[in-house]
C-alpha cells in the first residue's frame, strides 16, 4: 500500500509549468528526507530532486537544475516539486519517495522506505 500520494501531474506545452505535490502522514514524513524520481517506459527510475529532513539542503539532477525547485511544508506533511520551463524530455511518471532520517542525498530507488503510486507528466512540443 502506497504511503505517499502524488498529485498535480497533467499535460502541458513545452515551456509551461506544473507543481507536483506529495502528501504523506506525520509518521512517514517526520524526520524523513523526500525525493522525486521519474520513469519512462523501458527505462529505470531516475533521481530528480531531494530535500533533507531538516529542509536545509536540496539536490537536483543536472538536467533539471535551474528549472525545478523542491520544497516542503512540514505542518502539512507535503513536499512540492515546482517544474518550470518544461521540456518534452521531462515527460514521465513522477514518483515521490521518503527515507527516514535522511540528512544527505540518496540517489537510488532502493534507498527509500516509502513510495507513492506516481503521477503522469506529459510535455508536448
Amino acid at each position: 500500500q502506497a504511503q505517499l500520494v502524488e498529485s498535480g501531474g497533467g499535460l502541458v506545452q513545452s515551456g509551461g509549468s506544473l507543481r507536483l505535490s506529495c502528501a504523506g502522514s506525520e509518521r512517514t514524513f517526520s524526520n524523513s528526507g523526500v525525493a522525486w524520481f521519474r520513469q519512462v517506459p523501458g527505462k529505470e527510475r531516475e533521481f530528480v530532486a531531494a530535500i533533507t529532513a531538516s529542509s536545509t539542503s536540496t539536490y537536483y539532477t543536472n538536467p533539471v537544475k535551474g528549472r525545478f525547485t523542491i520544497s516542503r511544508d512540514n505542518p502539512k506533511n507535503t513536499v512540492y516539486l515546482q517544474m518550470n520551463s518544461l521540456k518534452p524530455e521531462d515527460t514521465a511518471v513522477y514518483y515521490c519517495a521518503a527515507r527516514r532520517y535522511m540528512s544527505i542525498p540518496y540517489y537510488f530507488p532502493g534507498d527509500y522506505d516509502y513510495w507513492g503510486r506516481g503521477t503522469q507528466v506529459t510535455v508536448s512540443s
